[in-house]
């Protein structure tokens, strides 16, 4: 597999494109490869890209005044992340972003998406439905975190991540739920028993 194929039918799994559009993309994404437990973006940063994960698990998470972690979100193969809000308004990171896995990533700035929608319009319409979906997702958090009691909360995280918690820290996991490592170990210990 070239580089060029290799981005193509890793990130634009479900489109087909012309050899000059394939020249397009392959200028405008960055292959990176990080280590474990390095962190890609820090809280007061600038943030000019967004990135594609192509293997591996990265968490967002934010740090408030009192020292306290809350993971905002998980990013495993096939997910974006970034600091979205600093992204689209082209602004300090709020997050940091940890790589929990080693991880392969597809770096893309604000600009060269700018340039690509320019030059082919229906990835607008591509990115638009997937930023879309992780809209509604963000908000069926919300809805779920003021809603559902900590065991429904948890049973949707193993449900939406299936293979990340034995690689990812329980207090990464009880944050993520908004609750403590002493709370998932006793909803862990219950639906076992259940």
């Amino acid at each position: 597999m070239t580089p060029e194929t290799e981005i193509v039918t890793t990130i634009f799994k479900d489109l087909s494109f012309k050899p000059e559009e394939i020249q397009l993309l392959v200028c405008s994404f960055e292959k990176l490869h990080l280590p474990k437990n390095s962190l890609l973006l820090e809280a007061d940063q600038q943030v000019y890209d967004q990135y594609f994960v192509a293997e591996g698990c990265l968490r967002t998470y934010y740090i408030a005044p009192d020292g306290k972690e809350h993971t905002v979100q998980f990013a495993i193969a096939d997910w974006w992340i970034s600091d979205y809000t600093a992204f689209f308004n082209s602004s300090k990171a709020l997050m940091h972003i940890e790589c929990i896995q080693e991880a392969t990533l597809y770096k893309i700035s604000k600009n060269d998406m700018e340039s690509l929608y320019q030059a082919m319009p229906r990835l607008e319409s591509y990115f638009r439905k997937k930023m879309e979906r992780a809209f509604a997702s963000f908000q069926k958090r919300i809805i779920a975190n003021l809603s559902q009691s900590a065991t429904e909360r948890y049973l949707n995280f193993i449900h939406t991540y299936p293979n990340i918690e034995q690689n990812v820290k329980n207090y990464h996991i009880a944050s993520y739920l908004g609750i403590t490592t002493q709370s998932l170990s006793r909803i862990r210990k219950e639906l076992v028993q259940a």
